[in-house]
């Protein structure tokens, strides 16, 4: 036989069905992109659930303070030489500041989606030095004593739930809505309390009866900051640049205790005129599900090429040595069958558990194109060992999904070993003999 004739033959049998298993897989990326455009639309809704549910109940909750304000008069002199009086804010952070919390978690439900809440029972005592007004330069017969109030901080004041006293110095005084002056965060809660050139410490308490969802974290605005957290809650993460000193996390909830330090963070123990950046040292707590069925879901999804290419390699192989004729449109069908496989997941996962939903959309799927290519390729032994490959594929990608850190690690060893049996199984195959019918060497 000539060389010509040879080659026609290789565009006619083997190489032609490649390609055409090429353009199918090209072909079968745009379901595959319609199910991660789902995955991501259903991800969105959920979040504009927890948005919505959260806005009702209480928003993620930052603590901020206390803060003492003092007004001073300061003097300007204009360019014509004019000397006028304007009034300007000292704002001074507490010496010590320890805060201990208890948090009561809750689960909140809109139609198939969870919403995590919290009811948060906060105390909260501080020290303050006025010393620090001497440290600004501010000489003391130019402040004004009695327009100090003090403030905390709080994003959402809707989440408050009781009308709380703030103790100043043994004695009790209502708190505002406000904070007064914009110190620190733009909403929260301030009381006008007395302070003295007679008198440079004060202490202060305020109990917190607070709802909030999602996390709740607080700022390191004491020269020393305490924080002390407990709560049933199983599976916190701790966020911000501060990890806790000490944690504690079992079955019966987590505990969890930081400590900080003013020189642990870049503003400092007090400021007046404009507002220091504070907010980049808020740390806590966050309350959250450690099963993500839309990000198992999205990871198992980008896996979708990589199962459509070995599941019709492996059905283009047992046409190559059993001699079957496999048509593109069979090709095709088997294919759409394992995109279904994640859609399935995806919508029995909102319904029950990830791993549920895993194992039902995996035997599903499995089952499915095993019939399928036992009525196809008319073999029992061949349908056997396509399910046996899609049922390990499933365990391999579900083991890989568990294993984040090692994901790359597991992924890239198990290719290794597909394409080494791929090679193996293959290695006596003729393939200018396909269209032959000589499969073997």
């Amino acid at each position: 036989m000539s060389e010509v004739s040879r080659f026609s033959r290789i565009g006619q049998s083997a190489m032609t069905k490649l390609l055409v298993i090429a353009g199918l897989v090209l072909a079968l990326l745009v379901p595959v992109g319609m199910v991660k455009g789902i995955i991501h639309e259903r991800e969105m809704r959920r979040q504009e659930v927890v948005a919505d549910v959260g806005g009702k109940w209480g928003k993620e909750q930052t603590i901020a303070g206390p803060v003492l304000t003092i007004p001073y008069r300061s003097y300007v002199t204009d360019e014509k030489g004019k000397r006028s009086c304007v009034t300007e804010y000292a704002h001074l952070l507490p010496e010590q500041l320890q805060i201990n919390g208890t948090i009561k978690p809750d689960t909140r439900y809109r139609g198939i989606y969870q919403v995590v809440v919290y009811n948060a029972a906060l105390q909260v005592g501080a020290e303050f030095n006025t010393n620090g007004l001497a440290e600004l330069g501010i000489p003391e017969q130019d402040v004004i004593w009695d327009g100090a109030l003090v403030s905390v901080g709080l994003p959402d004041l809707r989440g408050l739930k009781e009308n709380s006293q703030l103790v100043w110095e043994g004695g009790q005084y209502p708190i505002n809505p406000g904070v007064g002056v914009q110190s620190v965060m733009a909403s929260g809660v301030n009381s006008r309390v007395p302070v003295s050139a007679a008198k440079k410490r004060y202490h202060f308490q305020i109990s917190l009866n607070l709802n909030g969802s999602g996390q709740i974290m607080f700022l390191p605005l004491g020269k020393t900051t305490t924080v002390q957290l407990a709560s049933s809650w199983k599976s916190p993460s701790f966020i911000g640049p501060f990890l806790p000193d000490e944690r504690v996390i079992n079955d019966k909830g987590f505990s969890a205790t930081w400590k900080v330090l003013h020189l642990n963070r870049s503003y400092p123990q007090q400021w007046s005129g404009g507002d220091e950046k504070v907010m980049e040292s808020a740390f806590g707590a966050k309350l959250f599900y450690p099963v993500d069925e839309y990000q198992k879901s999205m990871r198992s999804a980008k896996y979708a090429v990589l199962f459509i290419i070995l599941t019709l390699v492996a059905f283009f192989i047992t046409e190559v040595i059993n001699k079957i004729r496999v048509h593109p449109i069979q090709y095709l069908l088997i294919g759409c069958a394992i995109c279904l496989f994640y859609v399935l997941l995806l919508s029995v996962s909102e319904h029950s558990s990830f791993a549920l939903a895993y194992l039902v959309s995996g035997i599903a799927s499995t089952l499915l194109v095993s019939l399928y290519a036992k009525a196809v390729l008319r073999s029992v032994r061949v349908s056997l060992t396509i399910g046996g490959l899609m049922s390990f594929l499933y365990g391999f990608l579900y083991i890989t999904l568990q294993q984040e850190d090692y994901a790359l690690l597991i992924g890239s060893v198990g290719m290794f070993a597909v394409l080494a049996a791929v090679m193996y199984l293959t290695r006596k195959v003729d393939w200018y003999g396909v269209n032959n019918g000589g499969g073997q060497a």
